[in-house]
């Protein structure tokens, strides 16, 4: 599955984590992606979108 939001294009963003000792390791974070059946330019498509897209409104759904 794309973890690439075709809205909005958010995506995996890569950093570093720090423990309460300060020893670190590398770790990626990856955005919450649902797909989700959408209208895309009149016609119905299936498409990855991340809820924070959803939620605001930026999608209208499919039924």
């Amino acid at each position: 599955m794309s973890r690439k939001c075709d809205i909005c294009d958010k995506g995996l963003v890569a950093g570093v984590q720090y423990s309460h000792s300060h020893r670190q390791s590398k770790r990626t974070w990856l955005p919450n992606v649902k797909k989700v059946k959408a209208i895309v330019n009149g016609t119905p498509r299936t498409i990855h979108v991340c809820t924070r897209c959803l939620r605001s409104g930026k999608v209208q759904r499919a039924i």
